[in-house]
Parts: structure tokens; sequence; C-alpha cells
């Protein structure tokens, strides 16, 4: 099995808590957005990212002084949203870290896809940016099959714990693996209602769930019950787990 989540935009810096085990797999096409970055000017990369003022000039600055190879920061401890605070890997014990870097990919706009301990730098490019990079018009492009060729090719079934915006990179491009997604809602008018915030907390918390008890099946799946979620049978298939909180 493999688990896909999304990044988070928040980024730190954190060289002293884990150790970095190695470079990110795409970085080549990295250092070619790194390059297409850094050739934009300082109006259309505010465009790009659709910040204030302020983050945009934080950016701009870690353009300029970017290095893809020293002053790294594990993948896991990198980011910062909700869904990394949930999912808490800074208190995770050594079985537990392992479990996620031999099954947790980060899918990520720069990066491509990351195991929780490749090093990385603080950064800023969501993947639905629009980002004409060697002939392709976007990100999606740009990434292309590669990977999902590469997350198929690391064998097993998929749990996807991401966002539509970065499981579209991947999904289309499996070629046959079962892929199994985690849909997390209420039941509210006779149907199900997803709620950002509390998606990427249950998201997070599931991950940390997963390396707790590290299931091997999809039905193992089905034991989840952190933040008063339960599996619904009815509304759920092979493809798609819905897991609610309160009555259906």
């Amino acid at each position: 099995m493999r688990i896909i989540i999304s990044p988070a935009k928040k980024m730190n810096t954190d060289s002293d808590s884990l150790p970095v085990a190695g470079l990110p797999q795409f970085l080549p096409q990295t250092e070619r957005l790194l390059s297409a970055l850094r050739a934009m000017e300082p109006k259309a990369l505010q465009a790009l990212w659709k910040c204030n003022d302020s983050i945009a000039q934080q950016n701009i600055q870690r353009l300029k002084a970017m290095e893809l190879r020293q002053g790294l920061t594990p993948a896991i401890l990198a980011y910062e949203g909700i869904q990394y605070r949930y999912m808490a890997p800074g208190v995770m014990d050594a079985g537990q870290l392992e479990y996620l870097q031999a099954h947790l990919r980060i899918l990520s706009g720069f990066y491509g896809m990351l195991r929780p301990f490749d090093g990385v730098v603080p950064y800023r490019l969501e993947m639905q940016a629009k980002l004409s990079v060697d002939g392709a018009r976007d990100l999606y492009a740009f990434w292309g099959p590669r990977l999902g060729v590469q997350l198929a090719a690391e064998g097993g079934w998929v749990l996807n714990l991401a966002s539509k915006e970065y499981s579209r990179v991947v999904i289309p491009h499996l070629a046959g693996t079962p892929v199994l997604t985690c849909v997390f809602g209420e039941w509210k008018e006779g149907r199900v209602i997803e709620k950002g915030t509390m998606c990427k907390m249950a998201r997070g918390q599931m991950v940390r769930w997963l390396a707790e008890n590290r299931p091997e099946k999809p039905e193992d799946i089905q034991r989840f019950s952190d933040l008063r979620y339960q599996f619904h049978r009815e509304l759920s298939d092979e493809t798609q787990f819905v897991f609610l909180k309160g009555e259906c």
C-alpha cells in the first residue's frame, strides 16, 4: 500500500529534529521549475502565487537564496498545515516513522512526489498554478504521467488521502493500480457534506492511525474511528470509503 496526501502552503525549516534520508527523486524537474520561477518578474510571481505583498516578498527572497541540496528539512517536518499538525510526526516513535517512510508519499507542485524523509526547502507553488514550463501549459502537463508511473511501480494499492487538486496528477496515470479514496464528512439534507478544515484534520489523523495500526488490507481501514468518525458501509464501495460524524 502507498498513501498519498497533499502538501501544505505553510512551511518551516528544521534540520535538527530528524535526519534527512536523501534527495527528492524528481529533483531535475524541480530544478527546471526553479529556473522558470527565477526568470519571472515579481508581479507575475505574485499573480501566480495569488498572495499578498508580504508573502510575495518572502517567497521572492526564498527563490533568490534557494539551495536544493543543502540546509534541508525532512518533508514530513517541513509542512505546517492542519493535516500535518494532526498527523504529529514529531511525536511518533521510530517504528511509526519507518512505516511512513515506506508507505507515505507527499504530492507537491514543486517537488512532484516526496518520501517523508526527502530533504526539502520552503517554497510556494500549488499544483493548480498556471506555470508554463518546457512547453507544458501548466503543472499537470509538466508532471504528466511520471508521478503516477512511479507510484504504480512501487507496487500494491493506493490509499488516496489527497485533495482533488493533487490526486488528479497521479490517479489517471496509475495503469490499473487499485485506488481507494477516503471521504470524511457529515450527513446533511440527504447528502454527504465535506468541510475543508475538518477533512484536513481527518486526513492527518488517519495517517497517524495508519502508522499506529499498520493495516494491510483495504477493509482493515474501516476500523478507523478517531475524531468521532464512523465508517458507513451503505455509502461506501470498493473504490470509496465514506466516514461520517454523527448519524446518517
